[in-house]
């Protein structure tokens, strides 16, 4: 490359992560970030979720102040601690096992949600059903009710009291005050009304009416609702736990401990003690403790959970090896460690899945934007339903009845929850199918993009050279066996990756290598060596032509120019100083490539391929796939990858760019949507939005349906929230809506989006050939 680079940027300083307590809705969330964005130098982003808090530098190399931004939440009124990286916290797991595996961080909110059903339940039975009222039955529902009212809800009370001070309402604030008000008018109905006299009697109508007054007490009200929101909250903190179990399971595949070798003997340390070239073994039946190159042994190790492939992959000396993978196969290995802790593939993943449960997509940022002046608008409402009714000449029931409805019905925890909860389980189901979502952003990219650019080198093909052709002179004696036989057994003394695949070749055949001597390596160039007594020489053409004086004939050089027009790399062979015939070898097109190239069609992208191979090679890959001859860019530099994604940008497409290579990154960042295969490089990852570990096409095609079905549930959990509120906020206001069932119609809304968000965990990958 010819460009000018400038001096690189110094690296700006890492995220930093909080962890939040005291949130109880998504304004609280809003809150929390208002109050960290008011930090200078900061951009924060709130997950009312994943209770985490993410915020980055906008000033350049400057560090983050922590303390400052501790007391930014504080001074919010919640807490906040730093997060402790989950693969640096690894030794405190025996610990924290040995604390209890089975503790149930959900058991207190558990406690109070049955503690106030069981009081709750007759408290409803006996103000709904007159045959059950018996003379002084309203006192034995306020000893009932009363604690459920002011012990079972003091989640949200204290909340309240907490944002009151700060000058804030949350929707707790909506949650308190309903249920305060609705037993706060039945105490007055009881000890300065007519409601406490003997011989009380009432029903419960679930739909009333403008001109049927409300009922005397509203215990049944303050009860039951708290028992409905106390459930939908419940419901919710289920849901975080179960959405969360994705990336819980990818860190759990780690080892914990390690075998190594410590000057011959064999030790078992803590795997957080591995250093970089350590050499530990990986028996039958074991997980592997950290990433590695094979040393010794050969086996077969099962990656399913991490790469989302179902058949084990056969390791033999110099494979790599990714630790959380188990040995399957019956073999032991002896593996060098070459990245451990928080560099290891396995942390790194988790890493991007947690990045991606973080961000915000445009859809949920415009959600907090509503939820946090819901709050305030729908207690003016309230207000104005109270006054509206009283000036109109309703009675003072029907007007708290209206009013009380309205608080209760509008509190929009359904609105909080839509975008994180199917946020986290699409994220989660990605993780275990080897498709790792980078951020909620690119959600919405997946759905408009209409142009797939595919890399060839390592994303159509595999990267790796194989034989596809042995043709024999048709002059020679030899026919293809025996003469790949020869070449094989040339060039097995031979470390050249042209020369592995010729051995590899001859080795899937079934063919037996003759004894060889005298074999030389000739660099750059080919290799020579005496095979069964026959003088072998096997290279480059122009090679065996300058230094051995044997011509390719004419009968083998057509075949010769066709091979190198598309593509692939002849070897000639010469035995006993004559011309004997061509190996020819080509990086293969994976098998799943034309079944991707289809899937794409289908979910609407037009597919190119864009490479800096010959147009040869480029021509007669993308015929093997169905590629159109005109959606074929060949010879292109790094630079022009960027600059060709960026002209199709121009033509006012929406371009989706799946890479692997360092050559590539440029193209990934600049693209739409930039996707990466997880056998590529580091840099190509960075650069990208989706990863796919297994490198496997056809998973790229299920990437972008997972991804486009994530947003579908966010639309539809966000249509529901809305849709919900404008409907009943109104019916509330005119006094047609009991607040019981507006309770109950609150909190099973936010039982329907974490439900709809759920059914994200039963995403299937299309089926393999």
């Amino acid at each position: 490359m010819t460009d000018t680079l400038s001096a690189p940027a110094a690296p700006a300083p890492a995220p930093v992560q909080l962890e939040l307590t005291g949130m109880t809705c998504a304004s609280c969330a809003n809150r929390i970030e208002r109050g960290l964005n008011k930090v200078p130098g900061v951009e924060a982003s709130v997950n009312y979720a994943t209770e985490k808090a993410t915020v980055r530098s906008v000033a350049g190399d400057e560090p983050l102040d922590v303390d400052a931004l501790l007391a930014a939440v504080q001074k919010a009124g919640y807490g906040a601690s730093l997060v402790v990286p989950r693969e640096a916290s690894a030794a405190s797991r025996p610990a924290a096992d040995a604390a209890g595996p089975d503790r149930d961080e959900l058991a207190p909110l558990r406690r109070r949600l049955l503690i106030s059903l069981v009081l709750t339940v007759p408290v409803v039975a006996l103000s709904m059903i007159p045959a059950l009222q018996f003379t002084n039955w309203q006192w034995l529902v306020l000893t009932l009710a009363a604690p459920v009212a002011v012990w079972g809800a003091w989640p949200f009370h204290r909340a309240a009291a907490v944002n009151a001070r700060h000058g804030a309402a949350t929707m707790d604030t909506l949650i308190s005050v309903g249920v305060a008000a609705a037993f706060l008018w039945s105490l007055y109905a009881l000890f300065l009304g007519e409601a406490g006299m003997a011989g009380m009697t009432m029903s419960m109508q679930l739909f009333g009416a403008p001109e049927a007054g409300a009922h005397e007490i509203y215990l049944e009200v303050a009860a039951a609702v708290t028992v409905f929101i106390l459930a939908g909250r419940y419901m919710e903190a289920r849901a975080k736990r179960e959405s969360g179990a994705a990336m819980n399971a990818l860190l759990d595949l780690a080892a914990r401990d390690a075998i190594v070798l410590r000057d011959g003997v064999e030790v078992s340390v803590p795997v957080e003690q591995l250093q970089v070239n350590d050499r530990f073994i990986v028996r039958p039946g074991s997980t592997v403790a950290t990433d590695g190159v094979v040393i010794e042994g050969q086996t077969s190790l099962d990656a399913s959970l991490l790469t989302g492939e179902s058949l084990p992959v056969d390791v033999e000396m110099d494979s790599r090896v990714t630790g959380g993978t188990v040995n399957v196969g019956g073999g032991r290995l002896v593996v060098e460690a070459s990245r451990v802790g928080a560099d290891t593939e396995l942390a790194r993943l988790a890493r991007l899945v947690e990045e991606a449960q973080t961000g915000k997509a445009r859809v949920q940022r415009l959600a907090d934007r509503v939820s946090g002046v819901f709050v305030p608008v729908v207690i003016l409402l309230s207000l104005g339903t109270l006054a509206g009714w009283l000036l109109l000449g309703g009675t003072v029931e029907q007007a708290f009845t209206a009013a009380v409805a309205t608080l209760i019905i509008a509190c929009p925890c359904a609105l909080g929850l839509a975008t994180p909860t199917a946020l986290l389980v699409g994220t989660g189901r990605g993780s275990q199918l080897g498709i790792l979502i980078k951020g909620p952003q690119v959600l919405e990219q997946t759905r408009r993009i209409d142009t797939i650019v595919l890399d060839k080198t390592g994303t159509i093909t595999s990267g790796e050279m194989a034989v596809v052709a042995v043709t024999p002179l048709s002059a020679s004696a030899l026919d293809a066996d025996a003469l790949l036989a020869l070449a094989a057994a040339a060039e097995n003394g031979s470390e050249h990756p042209l020369a592995r695949a010729v051995v590899a070749h001859a080795a899937e055949r079934g063919l037996a290598l003759p004894p060889v001597s005298g074999f030389t390596a000739h660099a750059g160039a080919g290799v020579s060596a005496e095979v069964d007594g026959h003088a072998v020489a096997i290279g480059r053409p122009a090679w065996l032509a300058e230094q051995w004086a044997i011509t390719v004939p004419d009968a083998a050089a057509a075949d010769l120019a066709a091979h190198e027009s598309r593509g692939a790399t002849p070897i000639a062979v010469a035995v006993d100083g004559s011309f004997a015939g061509l190996v020819v070898l080509a990086d293969t097109v994976k098998a799943s490539a034309a079944l991707a190239v289809e899937r794409f069609r289908a979910l609407g992208l037009e597919p190119m391929l864009l490479t800096g191979d010959n147009a040869g090679a480029a021509a007669a890959v993308a015929a093997e796939v169905g590629i159109d001859a005109s959606a074929v860019r060949a010879s292109v530099t790094p630079t022009g990858k960027l600059d060709a994604i960026r002209a199709l940008q121009a033509e006012g497409r929406v371009v989706a760019m799946v890479g692997d290579g360092v050559n590539d990154a440029a193209a990934l960042a600049a693209a739409d949507l930039g996707i990466a295969m997880g056998g590529g490089t580091d840099a190509a990852m960075a650069a990208s939005d989706l990863t796919i570990v297994s490198g496997d096409l056809l998973v790229v095609a299920d990437g972008i349906r997972l991804a486009r079905r994530t947003l579908r549930t966010i639309v539809g959990n966000l249509f529901w929230a809305f849709g919900y509120n404008v409907a009943a906020i109104p019916v509330a206001m005119l006094g047609l809506l009991n607040p019981l069932l507006a309770g109950l119609a609150m909190a099973l809304s936010s039982v329907f989006v974490v439900t709809n968000s759920l059914r994200l965990r039963g995403f299937r990958a299309l089926p393999r050939p």
